[in-house]
């Protein structure tokens, strides 16, 4: 269907280890969704390949994109797999092993194998000058400029590609940083810079310098990234403003995510949350958890009174990711506010393996978008969890992407057999419903870890699942951990890319200030504040908003005299008096109750840092609009497909139906329901009713659904 040319279109495109997915809404009501297959060796290939296949198929063309919202783990998998750029370190005299000394916490005391990560820039590249600045801001003593050349001798000679500067206490006074960064563009113009007061100036010697040196690291991967990505969008005529997901949920332009990458480290898992809190918002869902599994990941995260909880501090690189307060010290400490996100390697394509014990294994390892599960028929030769699926009956081998997909059973059987089955003595069937057992296991992890590690109860919660193989685990993850029910947006395996159109544009403001929080301390809020106000309306006009469009928000770090954390307060809108200190001063000691067990009413409180967020409302797509029309794939009435639902239950006669055939009663399982992105299990008894805007509840029965 061709589109009339004053149609134009906002996409999202959400980048995962599998797939890529696409969702296009139309300014006149169309909508389409695309998914393809991820292009690990260039994941800006896929973007385009896929754009184009959509361009082609629906009349339409780049001059009718209106933007383009984009989320990516690139910064995530950087960090991980450690192919970041080599970085070298400039710090005050004294600070060189910050890095290794960090916080000297222990996270694991019994683990004998554990040991820290390393370090992102070795000893002989953290290179020191002499130079003092005040907790005052007052110089001590003047940057010696000759130090400053020295290092930059050695990291021209070493290869260097990109350098962090971290000076001792050049957030009370940045004029030293800001002369390293002057020679380093003078001498060294093809070298990226990193000052730790232009990515986050706050306090705190270890913190500052690991994400300033993490900015450092990922930064010409990222820029590199997003270069190659808008010249292939150029290049297939789409000139649209392009956007990036942020962790926080908000999005920022392209261009100033190429500045400070650090902000987009948890994006894409990011955008799901969003949309799952928009869902919550449409639908009357007070608190809900979100549940996000894709092809390489799961992603857990909670939503209480249809708002998603931030963290103002994430360790990338930790092998399970997670913000706490309980589990720091694993990997490295970015002070970047995010959304509270648990992530464990577990998805459709995570490998099974057995140990040297000889337990059967599922995952961290995937086998991504190449060579794939071996039922995909690309060379991949491991079984996965795919593969699985296919085993018990739960996949059509010939649905997939509306059949652009076509899956090989045969090849599954094969590599479950070879590698698990005949090893461990079991039938296939059993060794593959293990398997998904072990999975939905590690799933119940991540969102506890969000939920009763948190103080939360997740059987006061519903369960929002989406991702491509989220409706394939969901029930049975809900059941396993007392969660009555589940929700399942429409186009669930694309759920990722519509929550990118969800967001709001954002920009974060930091601070750093000291003061005892009082009389005193007044007139200091409030001229920062102003300033850091002023500066949030000029970066929104200079991007094309009206003041009149920018929503403030206000926030400050706040703890008792002598402590080592903090608290984020909001600030009431208004200007700081007394009322507002007396305001503060309550509200912190509710939250230091509520967070920690125990407050100290009375005592005196520190200013640490203030944060101001701005925004600028973008209005969300209806959740209608990734309701599957994609045809491709015609299924006939009255299937009947064999699928294994435990022990109890054993393989079982069970229907397979689209979602048009559910209707709106309800109805009881088994049942499968065969859809573009994703198949929706229902086990026995469980029921399942189409909801409003498209969305599937399915309500379980306890007592039953065991397998």
């Amino acid at each position: 269907m061709r589109q009339k040319p004053s149609t134009v279109f906002r996409v999202g495109v959400d980048i995962g280890g599998t797939f890529t997915d696409f969702v296009f809404v139309g300014s006149d009501g169309t909508s389409f969704i695309k998914k393809i297959l991820s292009t690990p060796d260039d994941y800006s290939r896929a973007v385009a390949d896929g754009l184009k296949e959509v361009f082609a198929e629906r009349g339409i063309n780049g001059s009718m994109i209106k933007e383009v919202i984009h989320g990516t783990t690139i910064v995530t998998n950087t960090c991980i797999e450690l192919t970041g750029a080599k970085v070298g370190l400039i710090t005050t005299k004294g600070f060189r092993d910050v890095l290794e000394i960090s916080r000297g916490r222990m996270p694991e005391l019994y683990n004998v194998a554990w040991s820290r990560p390393v370090p992102l820039v070795p000893r002989h590249l953290r290179l020191e000058v002499d130079e003092r600045i005040s907790q005052k801001g007052e110089i001590v003593r003047p940057l010696n400029t000759a130090d400053v050349h020295a290092a930059i001798d050695k990291f021209l000679a070493q290869g260097v590609e990109s350098v962090a500067v971290c000076l001792f206490n050049s957030p009370r006074n940045p004029i030293h940083e800001q002369k390293i960064g002057e020679i380093l563009r003078q001498r060294a113009p093809h070298v990226y810079v990193s000052l730790s007061t232009r990515v986050r100036p706050m306090m705190k010697e270890y913190e500052r310098t690991s994400e300033v040196v993490v900015n450092a690291y990922v930064l010409p991967v990222v820029a590199g990234y997003l270069g190659l990505l808008k010249k292939r969008l150029s290049e297939i005529g789409v000139e649209a403003p392009f956007y990036v997901m942020q962790s926080t949920g908000g999005m920022l332009s392209a261009e100033e995510v190429a500045e400070t990458p650090i902000e987009i480290v948890e994006c894409g898992p990011a955008a799901g949350v969003v949309g799952a809190a928009y869902l919550a918002q449409k639908q009357g869902i007070i608190n809900l958890i979100s549940l996000d599994i894709g092809g390489t990941t799961c992603k857990a995260s909670i939503c209480e009174e249809g708002k998603y909880t931030r963290s103002e501090e994430y360790e990338v690189g930790a092998g399970f990711h997670r913000a706490s307060r309980l589990h720091k010290g694993k990997g490295y400490v970015l002070r970047v506010p995010s959304i509270d996100i648990a992530e464990i390697g577990a998805g459709g394509g995570s490998i099974l393996w057995l140990d040297k014990g000889g337990l059967l294994r599922v995952g961290p390892r995937s086998a991504g978008a190449s060579p794939g599960p071996a039922c995909y028929n690309q060379g991949g030769e491991e079984p996965t969890l795919t593969d699985c699926y296919v085993v018990l009956g739960y996949l059509n081998p010939n649905c997939l992407l509306g059949g652009d997909l076509k899956l090989n059973p045969e090849r599954a059987y094969r590599a479950i057999e070879d590698r698990i089955a005949r090893p461990l003595g079991m039938d296939i069937i059993e060794a593959a419903y293990g398997a998904y057992r072990i999975a939905n296991s590690d799933t119940g992890r991540a969102i506890t870890s969000v939920s009763s590690e948190r103080g939360r109860d997740p059987r006061k919660f519903s369960l929002v699942v989406f991702g491509g193989a989220g409706a394939l685990h969901g029930v049975e993850v809900a059941r396993e951990l007392g969660i009555k029910r589940v929700i399942i947006p429409p186009s669930g395996g694309m759920f990722s890319a519509f929550g990118l159109l969800c967001a709001d544009v954002e920009h974060y403001y930091v601070r750093a200030i000291d003061h005892i929080l009082g009389k005193s301390a007044i007139w200091n809020m409030e001229t920062a504040l102003a300033d850091m106000t002023k500066e949030a309306f000029a970066t929104a006009v200079a991007h094309g908003y009206n003041k009149s469009e920018v929503r403030i928000e206000r926030y400050v770090d706040l703890r008792y005299r002598q402590q080592a954390s903090e608290l984020s307060i909001p600030v009431p809108d208004g200007k700081i008096d007394e009322d507002k200190v007396q305001f503060l001063q309550e509200a912190f000691d509710d939250e230091h109750l509520k967070t920690f067990g125990h407050n100290m009413p009375g005592t005196p409180l520190e200013v640490v840092t203030l944060r101001l967020v701005s925004k600028v409302y973008v209005p969300r797509p209806p959740l209608a609009s990734l309701i599957d029309r994609t045809k491709k794939f015609t299924q006939k009435a009255g299937q009947i497909r064999k699928a294994y639902f435990g022990e109890k239950y054993g393989r079982l006669d069970t229907p397979v139906l689209t979602i048009e055939e559910l209707g709106t009663s309800p109805r009881i399982g088994p049942l499968l329901l065969d859809t573009y992105d994703t198949t929706i299990v229902v086990p026995p008894v469980c029921n399942i009713i189409l909801s409003t805007e498209g969305s599937l509840e399915i309500n379980i029965k306890q007592e039953v659904c065991r397998g």
